[in-house]
């Protein structure tokens, strides 16, 4: 069994540090399970080495180690150490098939209400771009959205590449803000920024132009020249139009692998203001400024969504014009601060 992820690399401890320090707030002999696999070793070591400088008590886990990829089910000594740790932090590349895994994996989280780091696609690149933001204003920033969309009536968002969607909400579902300062109530993804909530009701057209989740990330990566034009009526997807015919049926095979597969579960705000450009991983390009969808599983357990699904796939479109009821919040992807009282 492994005992350490090996040593650090510099470039990558400012982002490390902010994360143990700022995002999870880890204190001296705190324990704290530590989960990556092979691909993000060296974002492992970073972490670790920042739990060692915050003297916290650090369990090492190598997923390799606990049998094949991908894996069908969460290894039983992952789930024994979350159960005994102050803290969790799972560093991994996604593969095909593991979204179960990882969904008991955030139960027991969820259950023990743990302050936990879910770092699913993490890079170098990543540690080095995101992670370095400043987690206090996307605080801020993602505060001010979530108390406006409470209210709100209606979402619009346009873009250039052909985007027109409009969507409403259902007041008895919540707004959860994950901006990277990470409390037991909410676990979060890192690197952070988002508000989101399940829509009540979405319709028109999203043109992905930019990055998708789950393992599409991985093998089709960027989207900008071969964009997904998905038609959704109702929050259902009723159509996938693509010039790679391959992506297109396999996006529209996995949109239906359950009822709600093609419903869509998680409407977002992208709040890192610390992003300058999309870099084709959706972990990082998902808290781009801007909007975006996913379908699938409604994370119920945050918003308060009575239904689920065994998938998630989040969609990303880029240079997002966006409107909270008639005051437009984004310009291009870039915030109007002056309407948010951020000014």
């Amino acid at each position: 069994m492994i005992t350490t992820f090996g040593p650090p690399q510099s470039e990558l401890m400012p982002g490390a540090k902010n994360a143990v320090e700022t995002c999870l707030a880890v204190k001296p002999h705190e324990a704290v399970a530590l989960i990556a696999d092979e691909t993000s070793r060296a974002v492992a070591a970073a972490i670790e080495a920042a739990l060692e400088e915050r003297k916290a008590r650090c369990l090492p886990l190598l997923l390799e180690d606990f049998g094949p990829r991908p894996m069908k089910a969460a290894p039983a000594l992952v789930l024994d150490a979350l159960e005994s740790a102050d803290v969790g932090i799972m560093a991994m590349t996604p593969q095909p098939g593991e979204l179960g895994a990882r969904m008991s994996i955030v139960k027991v989280v969820e259950r023990r209400q743990i302050r936990y780091a879910h770092m699913i696609g993490v890079t170098p690149q990543i540690m080095q771009q995101g992670m370095r933001a400043d987690y206090k204003m996307v605080d801020r920033l993602s505060d001010k959205l979530r108390e406006r969309m409470l209210n709100a009536q209606t979402l619009s968002v346009r873009t250039e590449a052909g985007t027109v969607i409009d969507a409403h909400f259902d007041r008895g579902l919540d707004w959860v803000k994950t901006s990277g300062l990470i409390s037991p109530r909410y676990w979060s993804n890192l690197p952070a920024g988002e508000v989101f909530t399940t829509p009540a009701t979405v319709d028109g057209t999203f043109v992905c132009d930019a990055t998708a989740g789950d393992h599409f990330n991985g093998k089709y990566g960027d989207l900008q020249s071969t964009p997904l034009t998905l038609k959704i009526k109702n929050a259902r997807l009723v159509e996938v139009h693509c010039d790679r015919k391959d992506l297109e049926q396999e996006f529209w095979d996995y949109c239906h692998t359950d009822e709600n597969s093609d419903r869509v579960g998680e409407l977002a705000f992208g709040t890192n203001l610390g992003l300058s450009e999309m870099i084709g991983i959706l972990l990082q390009d998902e808290k781009f400024p801007g909007v975006h969808i996913a379908f699938g599983d409604p994370y119920g357990s945050q918003t308060h969504a009575d239904w689920k699904s065994k998938t998630h796939v989040d969609v990303l479109t880029r240079n997002c014009d966006v409107w909270i009821d008639s005051d437009q919040v984004i310009s291009k992807g870039k915030y109007q601060l002056d309407h948010l009282g951020l000014a």
